[in-house]
């Protein structure tokens, strides 16, 4: 997965903070509850989509993408979005999914 140089940069700046956020994130995707791992992923993206963060949307979608995710999917979690975050928000996450799955 190609990370944005940003991320590149803080890890090599802070790579103690860096290596326990990942071990942090490993521990909490992988804490043995009943959501598989594509449910996760989405659900994942879901939280991003909600807290407007264009990083962790398109991290979340490169990471969904890796276990199977279809742009179908990830588009659905994005349509599924415009009750709850509204219509500005949710078509804003469909562009940054766009970002990386490529438009129509």
């Amino acid at each position: 997965m190609k990370l944005p140089e940003s991320v590149h940069q803080f890890k090599a700046k802070f790579p103690k903070v860096w290596d326990s956020f990942a071990e942090l994130g490993t521990a909490c995707h992988e804490s043995g509850g009943p959501l598989d791992e594509k449910t996760r992923r989405l659900v994942k993206l879901g939280l991003a989509i909600g807290s407007r963060h264009e990083g962790a949307v398109h991290s979340a979608v490169r990471h969904a993408v890796e276990t199977g995710c279809t742009k179908e999917e990830l588009i659905h979690v994005a349509i599924l979005a415009i009750t709850t975050t509204g219509w500005p928000q949710a078509y804003a996450a469909m562009t940054w999914i766009e970002d990386n799955v490529g438009g129509d």
